[in-house]
């Protein structure tokens, strides 16, 4: 997850252990300071999906997704939850530790590494409520489950590649933050969460495949529901998520000095 090339073994190991630092010390301060602590990892998504359930099997006759839609929903909801907050948090990534970014040897990229994996861990943590859903709800489980992984990697090279594209932009350009936040708000409802690619109709299917997450979730989804593999999504999605990479190894490298003097 690096952007810095790394001359020796020695870098990258002291770039590893920085890294693992700084996601610990970011997981210590959520937990310690709330009463529930983990628990939020589980009840936040878990109340997203008791909410959508309930309105689109008792309140809406539905007519998208499949059964047992709270896993179907719960399968896409848990890695949005990941996306959602690792880019709100990507809006603050330099500012809040303007001192310390300022005077590291570290690469900087650090600072948008971090958060990501310390919300792919809460991401894991969470991971309990998709099985015990899965489980009791009577999912079934084929090999496809086999490409979790690699929805998880997917997801964690388009994350980085986002951050480091956003993050150095918000702190030049302040009123992106807010931008940022008005994007997940509509990202939401147009990323395949509360429904499938396969749901869409026509065109909105193919544009839908031209969201890198569109591919990522229907990854997740295909190990209980293999009829919600779809090719030209999943292909897409992925040449997306390292474009996203390289867009934004590029782009933190040009802006990382401009950055550094605006902090």
């Amino acid at each position: 997850m690096t952007t810095a090339t790394v001359g020796a073994p020695g870098s990258a190991k002291r770039y590893l252990h920085s890294l693992w630092l700084l996601s610990g010390r970011d997981l210590k301060v959520r937990y310690s300071t709330s009463a529930l602590g983990y628990l939020w990892s589980v009840l936040d998504p878990l109340v997203m999906s008791a909410i959508y359930w309930f309105v689109f099997t008792q309140v809406f006759s539905r007519s998208v997704g499949e059964q047992p839609y709270i896993v179907f929903l719960i399968a896409a909801l848990l890695p949005w939850v990941w996306f959602n907050s690792s880019v709100s948090d990507f809006t603050r990534a330099f500012n809040r530790d303007a001192r310390l970014v300022r005077s590291t040897a570290i690469p900087r990229s650090i600072w948008v590494n971090r958060i990501v994996l310390s919300k792919g861990i809460e991401f894991v943590f969470s991971l309990p409520v998709l099985v015990a859903f899965a489980v009791f709800g009577g999912a079934t489980v084929g090999w496809n489950l086999l490409f979790f992984p690699l929805a998880v990697l997917l997801q964690a090279v388009l994350l980085v590649g986002i951050g480091l594209l956003i993050a150095p932009l918000c702190v030049l350009y302040t009123d992106l933050e807010r931008t940022t936040t008005l994007i997940l708000r509509a990202l939401f409802y147009a990323s395949p969460v509360i429904y499938g690619v396969r749901d869409l109709p026509g065109v909105f299917s193919q544009l839908a495949a031209f969201n890198p997450l569109a591919g990522i979730f229907s990854l997740y989804r295909v190990g209980f529901f293999p009829d919600q593999w779809h090719t030209p999504s999943i292909v897409i999605g992925a040449v997306m998520s390292v474009g996203f990479l390289v867009v934004g190894i590029i782009t933190f490298r040009s802006l990382e000095r401009p950055m550094l003097k605006e902090l």
